[in-house]
């Protein structure tokens, strides 16, 4: 029963890391454009989250919570 888990487990990490290396060769550097697209994005994000957590810092403040 043990030697089979092992099997299993062993199988698992196997397939796992065949997975990996098959989508590490499937990665492409991306281009300028699309990289600025990215940066942008993200960029967006991030102040999008930190306004919403200051104005929640605000509320917060002024209500005395």
């Amino acid at each position: 029963m043990e030697n089979q888990e092992k099997i299993t487990i062993g199988t698992r990490l196997k397939s796992f890391f065949s997975q990996c290396v098959r989508v590490w060769h499937l990665l492409k550097k991306p281009d300028k454009e699309e990289f600025q697209t990215i940066a942008k994005v993200s960029a967006i994000g991030l102040g999008i989250v930190g306004a919403l957590g200051f104005v929640i810092a605000m509320a917060m403040v002024f209500l005395h919570i």
